[in-house]
């Protein structure tokens, strides 16, 4: 998920989670919803697959089917680098040198790494990410809660189409 767009807002501080052992949350994670951004326009079946470069760099690779679960498959290769004194909770993502944009954990199952949630502290960008291509709709419900409690607009948030019964 790349973020551009900086600014001044008139949010609170977005909290993040306290420590991201990166070892688990490298893999692929399946995109649940999202806030709409013009970079993912018209994408299906959405993923982001991490791998770890080095100690500071993380290999991105998101993916997605174009305009329909079986349209053609769309790809954007980018680096993650670990905001230093984040307990790598908080990311810089680069897709286009030389910008960057803000991805921070915000949310995360600490536990398994099952599930985590994907913010920028302008609001602007919001990702609910799961290991698997559907989320037990309960926890899904209490996730947007708690992104709704720390600012975001979840009225706008999209369910991203995961029907992939074709792959």
């Amino acid at each position: 998920m790349s973020l551009f767009g900086c600014g001044s807002s008139n949010y609170a501080p977005l909290d993040v989670v306290d420590k991201v052992d990166v070892n688990r949350y490298i893999g692929k994670w399946y995109e649940i919803a999202m806030l709409p951004n013009s970079f993912q326009k018209g994408c299906n079946c959405t993923t982001a697959e991490y791998s770890i470069i080095d100690a500071e760099t993380i290999r991105v690779i998101n993916s997605c089917r174009k305009d329909s679960t079986t349209g053609e498959l769309d790809q954007v290769n980018g680096k993650a680098f670990i905001v230093e004194g984040s307990n790598n909770a908080k990311l810089r993502v680069q897709f286009f040198w030389p910008f960057r944009g803000d991805y921070w954990i915000i949310d995360l199952d600490k536990d398994n790494y099952q599930y985590a949630v994907v913010g920028a502290p302008s609001r602007k960008y919001l990702w609910i990410l799961s290991r698997t291509p559907k989320m037990d709709e309960q926890l899904f419900n209490s996730l947007v809660d708690k992104c709704k409690s720390k600012g975001f607009d979840v009225n706008k948030l999209v369910k991203t189409n995961q029907d992939s019964s074709h792959l």
